[in-house]
């Protein structure tokens, strides 16, 4: 009696939307029958109706896009649901085990993406070579879905799955089953559409990875997960040197503009938009901006930004646009903050600022979303922890249950497993005695230890000595105090191989709550560091240009330092003199260790005598965290970064001060409890997703679905895909809604739509 279930007519139904929005709570139903309490938010958009077809193989976009007349005034109308699960109810084991599938399918979901935005694509086959699953972008890749006339078909001629892989590779694909291969190139010919160059063919050149997937009790059989890569037009000048010369390379990167779909969707948007000038001024705002802060789009355009700022920020705001366009350094570009806006009447809010420039256009771009209902919702949290202990006394009976439950989980993960095997970078999962409990294929590659070496053994095993010595107790200290350190940040540390030798890299750390269980991701810098290496040995071409070096160097906010070998002081700049307190003619002929406290001063001409004779770099190519010296005798911690100018016999240092740097960390330990709930948002909107979408056809047929909709309604995506939408109405109005759709297509009258 107390509960009360959602009506699909009470979700869409069009009396109660404003602007296009609308908010409805109330009970939702698992495939399984379990209930559960929802906040459903809907957005809706309609757009004309405009058709467009993609060639394979092919630079330009084909867009036929069909005339009014020919439309006769139909529209496409996309209902967004967002559903969020209002979880008041902590202590249900179940709830627990929807949220760690959850989880386990945004992972999957984010690494779905992640193969997109980087123009790669993911195919599993299993023993005899068919194709399992396939992610987006396999079809558009190889040419299937289009006719030699450059026609998308209508049948399942464009899907790969339970397709043979040598009918991808020409009887080429058989060689990547079961089998693990790194980076192996293969020349392909597909069907490309209509390119005169090719006669209607196109030639692929892909960079190849397979990795085999380990069965397990929910998954016995033998699939391969490979990684396929379009490196056409991308290869080094001896491989390229092969082709024909009368034969071009073509690019095969196929662009669809959807412009109506997103312009809707953005003006139907829960967050505020603005589009400005590097002047600061206002050229574009939406439907949201002039809800949340009181003035019309009109009173938006040409004004400038600061309008929305409180008075002691907005007084300063353009002087900072300024100082990032004459110096390019980054504070607030491509990244979130937490920030307070002020509305037309003068009331304050706070809000996430995210902001990004559009590269090549001048204008930058940023999104703002309001935290005031999060912020209310944080003050009612503590509130019930008092209410909450003694549900925490029967969490911890079940304890041992759950874990049961987890570890049931993970065995049925094989496909999770598999695309974590094919990930660039190394993986583990850690519990909270420092115990390793996973890792994949990549750790193994990087460390030199199997898979059974790994498990079971401490992770202090890849780590320096004097960190390993310390690193339980870290661990201790985090688990009695609850303060993170490492947790939920990423850090550039040093990783220990098998063979002893070590290698820089980025460490990000993150908690599964609940568990005990700690997952850190390491991807080895050594790359990178080399690049910057070569990097830097180019610059030092220009140290000898003294006028030009100086004019630039002198704008750097880092100090720098050019010494002989024999450690005397040949320029310096502005900065230099600005952090250590002596002036240039001070400076020039002096020994530079009248910057080092005297227990480093004292070695320092030995060591570079050891460097000159025996060429060994211990600090040269290397950034180091060091202590220096002021002119009045005050320490402070700075990072040097030495770099040598090769047939000069001159050795350039940066030095940058890591005061405030340090004061900033100490600052983000004390706020990091506030910081927490927040954390998600960083990731971007895909780990964002609290929320179920649905896309459908004028056949009310389910075109897309996304892991949210699978978690919350209980089908897979499989069992979504191709169905009609009533599957998730009520039976007495499942009866009617094909009718309901019939009756706008035929009529053109509106009564859900809009």
């Amino acid at each position: 009696p107390s509960t009360r279930f959602l009506s699909w007519s009470e979700v869409t139904g069009a009396g109660t939307f404003q602007n296009d929005r609308k908010v409805v709570r109330g009970v939702a139903t698992t495939a399984t029958g379990q209930c559960f309490p929802v906040t459903v938010s809907i957005v809706r958009s309609v757009v004309d109706f405009n058709p467009i077809s993609e060639q394979a193989g092919n630079n330009s976009i084909s867009s036929n896009i069909s005339s009014n007349s020919e439309n006769n005034g139909r529209h496409c109308c996309f209902f967004c649901l967002y559903i969020h699960h209002d979880d008041d109810s902590p202590t249900s084991i179940q709830r627990k085990m929807a949220s760690l599938e959850g989880n386990i399918a945004r992972h999957s979901a984010t690494q779905d993406t992640i193969l997109r935005a980087t123009g790669q694509v993911l195919i599993v086959v299993d023993a005899d070579g068919i194709i399992r699953e396939a992610s987006s972008g396999v079809s558009k890749m190889f040419g299937y879905g289009v006719n030699n006339d450059n026609k998308i078909k209508n049948n399942d001629y464009g899907r790969v799955e339970n397709r043979h892989i040598d009918e991808l590779f020409q009887g080429k694909g058989s060689q990547f089953i079961s089998r693990e291969i790194s980076n192996q190139q293969v020349r392909i010919e597909i069907n490309g559409g209509n390119n005169d160059n090719f006669g209607g063919r196109t030639l692929l050149d892909l960079l190849i990875q397979s990795f085999p997937i380990p069965p397990t009790e929910g998954n016995p059989s033998k699939d391969t997960a490979i990684m396929i890569k379009n490196i056409t037009g991308q290869k080094p000048p001896q491989c390229q040197a092969q082709q024909p010369s009368n034969v071009p390379v073509p690019t095969h990167e196929i662009m669809a503009t959807k412009k109506d779909i997103t312009l809707g969707i953005l003006d139907a948007s829960f967050d505020s938009l603005f589009v400005m000038t590097e002047q600061c001024i206002i050229e574009m705002v939406n439907q949201t901006s002039c809800e949340m802060f009181g003035w019309t789009e009109e009173e938006f355009i040409g004004q400038n930004i600061r309008m929305i700022m409180p008075k002691h920020v907005a007084s300063r705001h353009d002087s900072y646009v300024a100082r990032y366009l004459e110096t390019g350094i980054k504070k607030m570009m491509g990244t979130q903050r937490e920030v307070t806006a002020q509305r037309k009447d003068g009331s304050t809010f706070p809000c996430v600022l995210g902001l990004s420039q559009c590269k090549n256009s001048g204008l930058i771009c940023g999104f703002i979303r309001n935290l005031s209902s999060e912020k209310e919702a944080e003050s009612k949290y503590f509130e019930k922890q008092t209410q909450l202990y003694s549900k925490e006394i029967q969490l911890k009976q079940k304890n041992s249950e759950t874990k049961e439950i987890m570890n049931a989980l993970v065995k049925n993960q094989s496909m999770v497993m598999g695309i974590l095997d094919a990930s660039f970078h190394s993986l583990f999962v850690i519990d909270e005695n420092c115990i390793i409990q996973m890792v994949n294929k990549k750790s193994c590659e990087d460390f030199g230890w199997t898979k059974e070496e790994f498990l079971g053994e401490n992770i202090n095993m890849i780590m320096p000595p004097d960190v390993a010595a310390n690193h339980d107790q870290y661990m201790k200290n985090y688990l009695s105090t609850g303060v993170k350190k490492m947790i939920g940040t990423q850090r550039e540390v040093t990783a220990r191989r098998k063979d002893g030798s070590t290698f820089p890299c980025v460490l990000g750390l993150s908690e599964t709550r609940n568990f005990g269980l700690y997952c850190g991701f390491i991807r080895d810098l050594t790359a990178e560091k080399k690049a910057a290496s070569e990097m830097r040995a180019k610059t030092n071409e220009l140290v000898r240009n003294e006028s030009i070096v100086l004019g630039i160097l002198n704008a750097s906010s880092n100090a720098l330092f050019v010494i002989d070998e024999s450690c005397i002081i040949q320029m310096v700049n502005s900065k230099s003199c600005e952090v250590f307190g002596w002036t240039e003619e001070e400076f020039l002929g002096k020994n530079i260790n009248m910057i080092m406290p005297a227990n480093v001063a004292v070695h320092h001409d030995e060591y570079m005598k050891n460097y000159l004779n025996t060429g060994i770099k211990k600090m040269i190519g290397t950034q180091r965290e060091v202590t220096a010296c002021r002119k009045d005798g005050s320490s402070f911690p700075c990072l040097l970064d030495l770099s040598e100018a090769k047939g000069s016999g001159l050795i350039c240092g940066f030095i940058r001060d890591l005061t405030n740097q340090k004061a900033s960390e100490a600052a983000l330990i004390e706020n990091n409890r506030s910081l927490e709930e927040n954390q998600n948002v960083m990731s971007g909107i895909l780990d964002a997703a609290f929320h179920a979408l649905f896309v459908i056809n004028d056949k009310c047929i389910i075109q897309m679905v996304n892991e949210k909709a699978c978690e919350v309604f209980g089908w897979k995506k499989e069992e979504f895909i191709g169905r009609n939408v009533n599957m998730i109405m009520p039976p007495e109005i499942a009866a009617h809604h094909d009718q309901y759709m019939k009756q706008y297509i035929e009529t053109g009258v509106k009564k859900m739509m809009g």
